[in-house]
């Protein structure tokens, strides 16, 4: 496999983001054009919406499609924010050929993670933390970090919480649950970010030289419930009308309560990671 011979110092780089339709690889395609940077964004069904990307369709599950789009584009950097939730081909499988791939090209790999690989606890968890998975996507999130670490040793593996922002799935979770068409649990908690300051800080450590798991998440640690009502009040909505339940009650097995400590992160990245409490204020 190639050493990596391209600046990590930024600049101009060529970057291919795996999984542009998504949220949050849009967001990162966004403001890596606005940047100045070229971008070749992947699609797998869903259509790549960003003016500026060249878009190519990829399945990440088919090792030889991603060693050939790989060594076709030849990237300085790879962002992986491919994501399936009940897909352990996608989430496992596609990371390791995703990080292969970039190995064999001599890519600085950003693989995207999460706080699902954590079994729950009070206590924060910092960055160097085993993963300890409960339920299916959190061992699958913890079995691609494990093959890209393997592969890939100078990669960063930033594990982030729940995505937020205008169109994100979280806030129409919110705003399903304040319309009483579900509910949301009092007994789950996470550390959410806005979809812009992660794709930020994404592209940050695109240019540096940080290897290793780096949590990525906004400083407020609030229940699915709580942000809510958040939510409610930041959009002038009857916070009454709020269904909530717990976890247990619904009989779903995910970890209770993820508390990502982001202070290293907070110190390495010019990025501001917001609260979500700023953010819905």
């Amino acid at each position: 496999m190639m050493t990596r011979a391209f600046s990590l110092s930024g600049g101009h780089m060529n970057l291919l983001v795996v999984g542009a339709s998504g949220f949050l690889g849009a967001e990162v395609c966004r403001q890596a054009v606005a940047a100045g940077q070229s971008v070749v964004g992947t699609y797998h069904s869903a259509a790549v919406a960003v003016p500026g990307v060249a878009a190519r369709r990829l399945d990440v599950t088919d090792r030889a499609a991603v060693r050939a789009l790989l060594a076709e584009v030849r990237p300085d950097a790879v962002i992986s924010t491919p994501y399936r939730y009940d897909d352990w081909t996608v989430t496992a499988d596609g990371a390791a050929h995703v990080a292969y791939a970039s190995a064999e090209v001599g890519a600085r790999l950003v693989h995207l993670s999460s706080d699902a690989l954590h079994g729950g606890r009070p206590e924060p968890y910092g960055d160097d933390e085993v993963p300890t998975p409960i339920f299916p996507y959190g061992a699958a999130k913890a079995a691609a970090e494990t093959v890209v670490r393997a592969v890939d040793p100078g990669a960063v593996l930033v594990r982030t919480s729940l995505i937020v922002g205008e169109g994100s799935k979280q806030i129409q979770l919110c705003r399903d649950a304040l319309a009483g068409r579900m509910s949301l649990f009092t007994d789950e908690v996470r550390c959410p970010i806005d979809v812009t300051d992660l794709a930020a800080a994404v592209l940050e450590l695109a240019a540096s030289d940080y290897a290793g798991p780096l949590n990525v998440a906004g400083p407020d640690a609030v229940s699915r419930a709580e942000l809510g009502l958040l939510v409610a009040r930041h959009l002038g909505l009857d916070p009454g009308a709020l269904k909530t339940t717990t976890a247990i009650a619904a009989g779903v097995r995910r970890p209770a309560e993820v508390r990502l400590d982001s202070s290293r992160a907070a110190g390495l990245l010019r990025t501001r990671l917001r609260g979500v409490t700023e953010l819905l204020a």
